[in-house]
């Protein structure tokens, strides 16, 4: 089975050269359980961070992150592409392009600077001039009541849970900034007696009335067609899931959905059920989305995704296997995989098991019927681990290959 590989170059302290190929087995088989091969790169591109797939063209599409633009390659060969007219401007870190089920366009996120671009596309696959999406606002900005309905429903008696995940979450978000912006870091950890690493906790009380925030910045990081035609994008730096209408003249937003404050909503897949699941890059947790009989989708639930994790983790991709039963998401750091099983009827999410990933720094994972490849980033390699079929847990390291820098895994259709 053959895959485009987007990568890191030199201009983002990367290996790669561009979009990489890679063989899982025999290239003509429909399973990536075979040996794996990395053959090379198929077209030369600056830091193609994030590449995608036209739904019936031989077109990919990819994230130039380090040049601020989108570009397109028409495929030319078994393993070879050619750029498709010229790249188009999108945003600082352009880092995430989903295209549309119909072709007719794609959605760029920009994590530099938050923008959500919507670029159409012509018949054969090129890009046309872009037009931004209005700009994310922090709910946030101001004092916040942790456990207001607006962030996320708690009964009585759950109070205390809740300020130990908001204390877990703190802990985790001050490990991933550093040193350098741990003041900023809400201190729900802290008893007041403590101060956080290089800074002083505003307020002194470690109580979220007594914090004031920073000016914080929007981090478009993902978007995903919903299948009633809406395109959901996650804004990282918001801790928002932001619900779109495609408009004759780009995005028109339809509304927000709101995480708990300092979670980093990043990647999303689409359950079989209709529920969105989402992961968060600062608190490693799976939440749960719901559209309304009103069309207008709410957080349902949330669950971290391993009882395991480690405190420096940050969580990367998340990806379901084909039936919808299981749920994969990539911890960087500890460089594990949680594996979560969806229950009921997808709204409810639990924790099955945590396995070693094999690389150092899971970028990407996709799934292939009983099989998972795991794209090291800072390993510079690509493994396939098995998947138990009664667990659906991986396993060890089956196959791997060098591979310069990998930082996206896209099958070739």
């Amino acid at each position: 089975m053959r895959f485009w590989l987007g990568g890191y170059t030199a201009d983002m302290e990367g290996a790669a050269s561009g979009i990489g190929t890679l063989v899982a087995g025999s290239a003509d088989d429909g399973s990536a359980a075979g040996a794996l091969s990395f053959t090379g790169t198929a077209a030369g591109a600056d830091s193609p961070s994030w590449i995608a797939q036209h739904p019936s063209l031989e077109v990919v599409y990819a994230a130039l992150e380090s040049a601020q633009t989108v570009a397109a390659f028409v495929r030319t060969g078994e393993g070879t592409l050619a750029p498709l007219g010229r790249p188009v401007e999108a945003g600082v870190a352009v880092c995430h392009v989903a295209v549309a089920p119909d072709g007719g366009s794609l959605i760029a996120c920009c994590w530099g600077d938050g923008r959500v671009v919507r670029i159409p596309l012509g018949g054969a696959g090129q890009l046309h001039e872009p037009s931004l999406g209005a700009a994310a606002a922090d709910p946030f900005a101001g004092p916040v009541d942790p456990f207001a309905d607006a962030v996320f429903e708690v009964s009585a008696g759950q109070d205390a849970a809740v300020e130990s995940e908001l204390a877990a979450a703190a802990r985790s978000l001050r490990s991933a900034v550093g040193d350098e912006f741990a003041a900023y870091v809400p201190g729900y950890d802290l008893d007041g007696t403590e101060e956080p690493t290089g800074g002083v906790l505003l307020g002194g009380t470690g109580s979220v009335d007594d914090v004031v925030l920073p000016d914080r910045v929007s981090r478009a990081h993902a978007a995903l067609f919903l299948p009633d035609g809406r395109i959901a994008t996650t804004d990282l730096g918001f801790d928002l899931v932001r619900i779109w209408r495609p408009a004759a003249d780009g995005l028109r937003l339809d509304h927000d959905v709101v995480l708990p404050r300092g979670t980093g909503p990043r990647h999303m897949v689409l359950h079989p059920s209709g529920h969105l699941h989402v992961v968060t890059e600062y608190t490693c947790e799976v939440f749960t989305l719901g559209a309304g009989a009103d069309g207008r989708w709410r957080l349902l639930g949330g669950i971290a995704a391993s009882a395991l994790r480690a405190d420096d983790d940050s969580a990367a991709e998340l990806a379901r296997s084909r039936d919808g039963e299981f749920l994969y998401a990539g911890l960087r750091g500890s460089n594990t995989i949680a594996t979560l099983r969806v229950r009921g009827a997808g709204e409810r999410v639990e924790q099955v098991g945590l396995a070693d990933a094999g690389v150092d720094w899971p970028r990407h994972h996709v799934i292939v019927r009983d099989t998972v490849l795991v794209a090291g980033q800072r390993s510079d390699d690509v493994v396939s681990l098995t998947l138990d079929a009664r667990t659906g847990v991986p396993g060890r390291v089956r196959h791997r290959t060098e591979a310069p820098t990998p930082t996206c895994i896209l099958p070739v259709r």
